[in-house]
């Protein structure tokens, strides 16, 4: 029976002092890193010179805080064009962003929820949804969310209504109402299984609330396009359907 490799702790630890860092809180003091680490101060310190050597991290002597450093921008970089769809998608949002003249979103699933890989956003409206790549998206109440969820084992963690209507429609809708903002998603297939989505982000007043509206259907359009070329064709949604 084979057995998985035992886990390197430094490394473990690295990559969890790494994922300290997040848009809101981009720079981190010594002491926050750990007591986030939950390790002795001495051990904590010894990480971030290691990541500081090799660029992963950076220290600001006068504020006494550390930062993302300059190789996570190059990593980042090399991951996102190693991503067949994002190459590919990019043509189809930005003609989709042209026509709608609304923001299109595409997002992949990390095992835990979306997270928005790229944006395309031309248009000129004088309110627009600003969405900025590499936000994590709510995993079961952003249109993304949904639509990853549906398609998946996990698709309990929605109404079963609900969850039946965005499989057979393949749109999710999001309105918050509170902030006057509405997104729509709709699945991107490979191999049958949903690898990502394309979603329309917008004001209420200007993205629609039904799922059989014209712009809903125009992005379904796409995304299917889309799919075909990654090798995905519609009898294959249909069998896993029957399945």
């Amino acid at each position: 029976m084979a057995t998985e490799a035992p886990i390197n702790q430094s490394v473990e630890r690295a990559v969890q002092m790494l994922g300290f860092f997040t848009r809101e809180e981009p720079e981190l003091t010594l002491a926050q890193l750990t007591e986030r680490l939950g390790t002795s101060r001495a051990t904590t310190h010894r990480y971030a010179m290691a990541l500081r050597r090799v660029g992963l991290l950076r220290y600001d002597a006068g504020s006494g805080r550390h930062s993302l450093g300059p190789r996570v921008v190059e990593l980042a970089a090399t991951a996102l064009s190693g991503l067949r769809i994002i190459r590919i998608a990019g043509p189809h949002m930005e003609r989709l962003a042209a026509e709608l003249n609304e923001t299109v979103v595409l997002s992949i699933w990390d095992g835990d929820s979306p997270v928005v890989m790229r944006v395309d956003d031309n248009t000129d409206r004088v309110v627009h949804i600003v969405v900025h790549t590499g936000s994590r998206l709510a995993r079961t109440t952003s249109a993304q969310g949904k639509v990853f969820l549906a398609f998946s084992p996990d698709a309990k963690e929605l109404d079963e209504k609900e969850a039946a209507r965005v499989r057979d429609t393949r749109i999710a809708i999001n309105t918050l109402n509170q902030d006057g903002i509405r997104a729509i998603a709709t699945p991107i297939f490979q191999d049958r299984d949903c690898v990502a989505t394309m979603a329309v982000v917008g004001t209420i007043a200007n993205l629609p609330a039904k799922e059989s509206a014209p712009l809903c259907l125009r992005l379904r359009e796409s995304a299917d396009v889309l799919s075909a070329e990654l090798g995905f064709h519609d009898r294959e949604l249909q069998e896993r359907s029957a399945s």
